[in-house]
C-alpha cells in the first residue's frame, strides 16, 4: 500500500507540475480565442510552445505513475488523493503567478485536505 501512495504522490505531483508548466507557456503566449478561421494557427502556436511541450510531456509521465498506483490498489481509494493536486496548485498560483488566495480558496482545500486524511485512513 505504501508504494501505491508513493506512486499516486508522484503523480499528484507530475499532474501539478505539467499543469504549471502548461499555464506559463499559455500565459507566454496572451489571451486566445478559437475560431474556425484561426483554430489551425491556434494550435500550431501551442504544439510549438518549449513550455507547454514541457508540460505536456511532465503531465504523461505523471500520468504513467497513475496508472501503477490503479493497478495496486482501488479506485475509490486512489482518486481522493488526486485532489492533493489542489494543494499543490493553489501554493504554485500563489507563489509563481502572484495570483489572490482568499479565504473561501484556502477553507475548500482544507476541506480537501481533511477529506483525504478521511480516505488514507479508511
Amino acid at each position: 500500500m505504501n508504494l501505491a501512495i508513493g506512486y499516486i504522490m508522484i503523480s499528484v505531483l507530475g499532474g501539478a507540475l505539467g499543469q504549471i508548466l502548461l499555464k506559463k507557456g499559455m500565459s507566454s503566449m496572451g489571451p486566445l480565442t478559437l475560431g474556425i478561421r484561426n483554430l489551425k494557427n491556434v494550435l500550431l502556436s501551442m504544439g510549438l510552445n518549449p513550455y507547454v511541450i514541457c508540460g505536456m510531456a511532465v503531465y504523461a509521465i505523471g500520468t504513467v505513475f497513475w496508472l501503477v498506483a490503479l493497478s495496486r490498489v482501488e479506485l475509490s481509494y486512489a482518486y481522493p488523493f488526486a485532489s492533493l493536486s489542489y494543494v499543490v496548485m493553489l501554493g504554485a498560483a500563489w507563489v509563481l503567478f502572484k495570483e489572490n488566495l482568499t479565504v473561501l480558496r484556502l477553507a475548500g482545500t482544507a476541506v480537501v485536505c481533511l477529506g483525504v486524511l478521511l480516505v488514507a485512513q479508511s
